[in-house]
């Protein structure tokens, strides 16, 4: 324990198994095609899985007839993973996101996070600001569906609506995280290279950080056919894609936007994204008051008032 804050110098244990790719963070530019959700493969029918089994053993031959001569085969890069090298943040550019809804669909496939909006690791908030200064936010269905624009009111509370945004909303990663401080058996935790995670086996659902969290980034999984790590009861939240960003690739979010207003990037770098563009463009936390410390940093917020 460092300063309150449980940080556990542990191998990396993946949230979801994923192949092997290369190091770099850019984007993959199509090269995984585009996701088949759990219930439209399903639907394709029993008769499938012959055709569907086949092709899984070709393609295992192939893959090993020629691993030899693939560098890139040579050696997972989950093995070489280093989160002692490593300090993971995101950021928001609020002047660009349009609120599709993209990144919450991605997310939920990704991660096999329940469909009830009530249930979601990363969801999509509308800000509207009136004439009073005063924001207003609302989020329906955690706007997995988009925002149609008669949506918007043009007036709140008698004041006009001067400002329309969109604030895409996920885990925090605080440095300073009252979750962890708050777990009776330490199931909640810190890696080293800055990511909260919960250990499933440890949790026993009592719901302390989910109330401690001061962002609403938790919830109780609930029985069901879809559990992120195949557990109800226990806390569930946005990890970074923690199994995708030590195999060198983006968060789901991250791929999914079609604006690039999601971007995720390593802290120890100034070259990388976030990075970037802490050092060019003014940027702003939610809720610094607190002292929590987020690594998740907003473009567009600054001044904001919230209700």
């Amino acid at each position: 324990m460092t300063d309150g804050k449980d940080v556990r110098e542990v191998p990396v244990v993946h949230d979801l198994p994923s192949a092997p790719v290369g190091v770099d963070l850019a984007p993959d530019d199509g090269a995984d095609g585009p996701r088949i959700s759990r219930r439209a493969v399903l639907g394709i029918g029993v008769a499938a899985v012959p055709c569907l089994a086949g092709s899984a053993l070709l393609y295992d031959w192939l893959t090993r007839l020629t691993a030899a001569d693939t560098p890139a085969n040579a050696e997972p890069i989950a093995a070489s993973y280093d989160p002692t090298a490593h300090q993971w943040g995101f950021a928001v550019d609020t002047n660009r996101c349009i609120g599709c809804g993209l990144c919450v669909v991605a997310c939920k496939e990704e991660n096999n996070v329940p469909d009830d909006p009530e249930y979601s690791r990363t969801w999509v908030e509308r800000h509207m600001t009136t004439a009073d200064g005063v924001v207003h936010v609302d989020s329906p269905e955690g706007g997995i569906g988009g925002f149609p624009p008669a949506s918007a009111p043009v007036a709140i509370g008698g004041s006009p609506v001067t400002d329309v945004r969109f604030v895409p909303r996920l885990c925090m990663q605080c440095e300073a995280s009252p979750c962890t401080g708050v777990c009776p058996v330490g199931a909640t935790y810190r890696t080293p290279d800055g990511v909260i995670l919960v250990d499933e086996d440890r949790c026993i659902g009592c719901g302390y950080c989910v109330v401690a969290c001061p962002y609403g980034a938790r919830y109780i999984v609930p029985a069901g056919d879809r559990t992120p790590r195949g557990v109800a009861g226990v806390a569930d939240k946005c990890t970074f894609c923690y199994h995708r960003i030590t195999t060198g690739r983006r968060p789901a979010c991250v791929e999914a936007c079609p604006v690039g207003a999601r971007t995720i990037g390593d802290l120890n770098d100034p070259a990388s994204p976030v990075s970037v563009i802490l050092a060019e463009q003014p940027t702003t936390v939610l809720k610094p008051e607190l002292g929590t410390k987020p690594r998740v940093y907003y473009v567009g917020l600054e001044g904001e008032t919230v209700t």
